[in-house]
Formats: structure tokens, C-alpha cells, sequence
């Protein structure tokens, strides 16, 4: 590399001109001005250093850079060694200052629900220049815990930002909202707030977030192990279950060497019948300010459970005050206008809903989702749960049941769980739910 290679000076200038807006919002001069000279010679629009045009706006108008972005910052995207393609790192560095700047560069002040929008579309971008799916770091489900961190306190930062009311009382404005979490966790806490028109777009938006994540768990417990073949329960005669193998092999006797044909005296099916025992399945959700997003989570994840066959279902969520929502299982949106975020936690509250509904504890599953920090009362609640464990009852304690796995805990409650033989799984849905068809397809 020579000492002013030319490359690697325009990379720098994009660099820099990129941390000077991102630490001040004030335009340089030189730094822009010598910016937009090096994107307009490596063919670039100059739109692309301008922050208030949108990733979808650049894409839409020059769609040949829409690939690009794609595993933009994976390392797969660099080289190494002295063969580098410098003038294609140029090319990269304005794409990758494009979407850094747009995402974490949020500005201050009133936020409008089109900001929003492109707020969320722009983090798709930088998502899938990560290598992920669009929503997936900002719903956790991979990626690194800081970044994920981040992204979310931005959104939830715009969110706060916005005059939430009078977009949603303004059906155009309300359909430019694209449902998060940041904006259910608004929408939930103010719903007391909403009346006519704003409540029935809130209760949309709400619906929209339910049926995706819904559509995303039912996949994965489809997806989980299920319960082995029952061999005594005889097979349907019906075709698909028709075993054509079997068939031949056992009617081989009746084979015809002069008519070349053979004669079946029996067919054999396939054995499809689960071995199912009816369960019990009882979920006990903290619904304090901290567990927002285990609340919305764990409601959606126990009405699909509640539609799984001979699977009996009862949701509890507490704060000081537990609340049976078992009447509303089998549809989550119904469950979440019920809840009311915040407050404390008064576990043995919770327990004393929930112990009665044990009928059978060789039969139940406990999962009891919550980060554990209790009001003085934490020796109560751990005696409460080691009796409901030592009864024979499946205890599963989960720090959060978010998508992204990321959990809190109270170290007291972890070191005994831990003790008790039950630790804290991993607060990943997806381990949440591989526990579950573990248990309810013995």
C-alpha cells in the first residue's frame, strides 16, 4: 500500500464525515462537501448521504443497490490481504455509512408516525447488511445482545417521542405505523387513555403484532418434537396412511409369473396415532413494568399451546395483584387488553392463585416467568414453588421469554432453582418451547 493511496483516503473521508454526524448533528463543510465528490465518482446518487432520504427512497430509485446492502457488514462481505479491492471498500463505505447514519443517527424533538416507519424500515436494512432477516435483531431472535440493546432503545425512544394519541386518532397517520414492540409496549400502557377512533387503530395495531409473533411461535411448535407413534391405536384405512412397501412385501406369495401380475389379499397402513396424555399446563407471568415483553410473548405462546389436543391450559399474570386470564387463553389479543402493565411483584399472590388449579401434579407443568425481584417476600415464593416442585409437579422457572433470550434474574432465586434441581433456563422462546413438547408428548 502506498502512503497517499488514494482509496484509502476517500474511505477515510466517508468515515470521518460519518462520526462527525453522528456525534454532531451540524454539518461540516469540507467534510461534506469532499464527501459528496467522492460518492458522485464512484458512481454512487448522492442521495445516499442525505439523512432524511430513506434506504427504501435510495433503493426504489437505483434498485441494482438493493443486493448490495445485503451482508453489507458480514465478514463474508471483506477481504484481507494486500489484493483488496480498495476502490470496491469505498463503494462499501458510503453504503455502510448510508444506513448507520440513517438508523443511529434519531435526531431529538417530536417524532411523526412516518419517521417512525422509516426509522424501522432503515433498521431492516441494517439488519439484513448484517446478514439477518428484517426484525430479527430488533426481535432479538440472533445477533449480538448489545447491538439488539440498542436498536431497541432508539425505537422505544422514538416511540416516546411521538403525539401517539393524535396519530392514532388519524387513520391515515395510524396505518403508517408498522407494529413493534416498543409501540405495543406504548399502546398497552395508554389503552386506558383511548377512546373511539385512536382505540380501534391501538386495538389494530395490537392485533397486527399478535398475529405475526403468533404465526412465528406456531411454527416453532410445529416444528418441536412430538409424541412417539401409539401402536395400539389401530391405523386409519385410509390412502395416505396406505404402507405400499409393506403391502408388496407381505402379498409377494400371490405374485403371478405367468400373468406378471400380483394379487393382494391384505393392505398394511401406517401407524400415525400419538401416544397424548391428557396435561396440564399452568403459565404464571409477571406482568410488572420489566416484563413487558414476556407478557406478550408468554399470552401468545399459551393460546397456541391451548390449541394443541388434550393440553389444558390456565394463564395467571400478577403484579401486587394476580389475575386469572384463563377465560381468554385461546386468544391472546383478548388477554393483553386485560393486562395492566406495571406495578410490583407479590409472587405468593400468584401462587395462591395458581396452586389450586394442580390436580394432578405427576400431570402438570409450572412455568413461571418472571425476573424474580420480589417485595421482601422472596423466602415465601421460593417455599411456595419447592413445595409445588417436590409435589411431582414439572417446575420450569424462566428468567423472560423474549425472542431474543436476553434475561435478568435475581441471583438469590437463581442459586436455589439452581439447588432445587430446576435452574433457570434460558429465557430464548424457543428453548421455552422445546421444554414444553418435551413434556406434553411424553
Amino acid at each position: 500500500m502506498t502512503e497517499h493511496d488514494p482509496h484509502d483516503n476517500r474511505r477515510q473521508v466517508l468515515y470521518w464525515r460519518l462520526l462527525a454526524r453522528l456525534f454532531d448533528d451540524e454539518e461540516q463543510a469540507t467534510l461534506e462537501s469532499a464527501s459528496v465528490a467522492v460518492v458522485e465518482d464512484i458512481g454512487l446518487p448522492p442521495a445516499l448521504l442525505d439523512p432524511q432520504v430513506s434506504v427504501d427512497s435510495i433503493v426504489q430509485r437505483h434498485p441494482g443497490l438493493a443486493a448490495e446492502f445485503d451482508g453489507l457488514m458480514t465478514s463474508e462481505s471483506t477481504s484481507d490481504g494486500d489484493e483488496r479491492d480498495r476502490a470496491a471498500e469505498v463503494r462499501r463505505a458510503a453504503l455502510v455509512s448510508k444506513v448507520l447514519l440513517n438508523v443511529f443517527n434519531s435526531g431529538s424533538g417530536t417524532v411523526t408516525a412516518g419517521q417512525l416507519s422509516r426509522w424501522q424500515s432503515d433498521a431492516g436494512w441494517l439488519e439484513r447488511a448484517l446478514g439477518c432477516q428484517p426484525g430479527e435483531l430488533r426481535g432479538g431472535r440472533s445477533g449480538g445482545s448489545g447491538l439488539r440493546q440498542e436498536l431497541g432503545d432508539i425505537e422505544a425512544d422514538l416511540v416516546k417521542r411521538m403525539h401517539l394519541r393524535e396519530v392514532l386518532a388519524d387513520p391515515a397517520l395510524a396505518a403508517q405505523l408498522t407494529p413493534s414492540m416498543s409501540l405495543i409496549e406504548q399502546l398497552l400502557r395508554d389503552k386506558s387513555n383511548l377512546s373511539g377512533v385512536a382505540l380501534a387503530n391501538a386495538k389494530a395495531l395490537i392485533r397486527r403484532y399478535v398475529d405475526e409473533v403468533a404465526e412465528a411461535l406456531r411454527t416453532q411448535v410445529e416444528k418441536a418434537t412430538v409424541g412417539a407413534v401409539d401402536r395400539s391405536v389401530p391405523p386409519k384405512r385410509v390412502y395416505r396412511n396406505l404402507d405400499l412397501d409393506r403391502t408388496i412385501w407381505k402379498n409377494l406369495t400371490n405374485w403371478s409369473p405367468e400373468e406378471e401380475r400380483l394379487y393382494v389379499d391384505r393392505l398394511f397402513y401406517r401407524h400415525t396415532a400419538r401416544k397424548t396424555t391428557p396435561q396440564r399446563l399452568i403459565v404464571v407471568v409477571d406482568q410488572s413494568g420489566s416484563m413487558v415483553d414476556s407478557m406478550v410473548n408468554c399470552t401468545i405462546l399459551a393460546s397456541i399451546f391451548a390449541g394443541l389436543p388434550k393440553v389444558d391450559v390456565h394463564l395467571i399474570a400478577y403484579d401486587t395483584h394476580a389475575i386469572d386470564l384463563t377465560p381468554w387463553v385461546h386468544d391472546p389479543f383478548d388477554v393483553l387488553l386485560r393486562t395492566n402493565l406495571g406495578g410490583g411483584n407479590d409472587g405468593p399472590v400468584a401462587m395462591a392463585m395458581a396452586r389450586p388449579k394442580i390436580a394432578e401434579p405427576q400431570n402438570t407443568v409450572m412455568v413461571w416467568i418472571s425476573d424474580f425481584y420480589e417485595f421482601d417476600r422472596s423466602q415465601p415464593l421460593f417455599e411456595g414453588i419447592e413445595a409445588v416442585h417436590r409435589s411431582g409437579v414439572k417446575f420450569i422457572p424462566v428468567g423472560s421469554v423474549t425472542s431474543s433470550g436476553r434475561q435478568e434474574v435475581n441471583p438469590w432465586f437463581r442459586e436455589r432453582f439452581k439447588a432445587l434441581g430446576t435452574p433457570v433456563i434460558s429465557g430464548h422462546i424457543r428453548k421455552l418451547v422445546q421444554e414444553l413438547k418435551t413434556f406434553l408428548g411424553q
